[in-house]
């Protein structure tokens, strides 16, 4: 069995042991929000550090996996009881605190897995600034994006994304108590102006998720299967693992 160098689970000894092989550190990211009436509102945070270990063990020992940061960009969740948001700059300024720790360390090279769509702008911002500031490489990524041809072969919903089919499965695959299996629902979506503002439109804005699913789903759950998530998270887990060889290896 494979292993991964998890630092929550290590002591100061073993972190200077693995120091010695560790190149890049990955840094977990979800958050905490709404996700319908059949999966835990922790779902991001426990999806993103399961994905983060799962590609640390595909990289080992060249990665080391960060204590999660559970909370992200969800203001669009909020009217949904349970959400905690956090303001972007908050999550910047966490991301460039943990960056400047890991560069103590001798850690320059830092990967942002994240989980949640809604933190992908303040990502972008982030990975800049920090990089410029402190003198590492922050990059970030979406747990599957890269697997979007293998979910458009798995997934019969136009609209998907968001504790809909794609999701549960992904998590019946890496974290099946996050879902409840005798309580999944269809998304009740409601025409609104959120359709003129989804990416891909001509503009783009805010809007609240409420003025698009009554329930707070998008896609069809009760579709969902763990063999759809194994597809979709080996994929990939696969393709990632390439891509930051590659970077480590530049």
């Amino acid at each position: 069995m494979t292993t991964a160098y998890r630092l929550t689970e290590m002591t100061w000894p073993e972190v200077k042991e693995a120091l010695h092989t560790v190149r890049i550190a990955i840094i977990p990211l979800g958050a905490h929000e709404q996700h319908g009436p059949h999966m835990n509102e922790s779902c991001d945070a426990v999806l993103a550090e399961a994905m983060a270990v799962r590609l640390a063990e595909r990289l080992h020992p060249l990665a080391i996996v960060t204590p999660t940061v559970n909370m992200g960009v969800s203001p669009h969740h909020l009217h949904f009881p349970g959400t905690i948001s956090l303001q972007p700059s908050t999550l910047i300024a966490v991301l460039r605190d943990m960056a400047h720790s890991l560069k103590e360390h001798g850690i320059e090279k830092i990967l942002v897995l994240n989980a949640h769509g809604g933190n992908q702008n303040t990502l972008a911002v982030a990975a800049e600034t920090i990089t410029l500031e402190l003198g590492v490489q922050m990059f970030y990524a979406k747990t599957t994006a890269s697997a979007k041809d293998v979910m458009d072969r798995t997934i019969g919903s136009k609209l998907y994304g968001h504790s809909c089919e794609r999701e549960v499965s992904e998590a019946l695959y890496l974290a099946p108590q996050l879902v409840r299996a005798d309580l999944l629902e269809k998304g009740d979506i409601q025409e609104g102006r959120w359709r003129r503002l989804r990416p891909g439109s001509p503009l783009q804005g805010y809007y609240y998720y409420e003025e698009m699913t009554r329930n707070g789903c998008i896609g069809d759950a009760t579709k969902a299967s763990r063999d759809i998530g194994e597809q979709i998270v080996e994929t990939a887990l696969s393709r990632l693992a390439d891509a930051v060889r590659d970077v480590l290896q530049s």
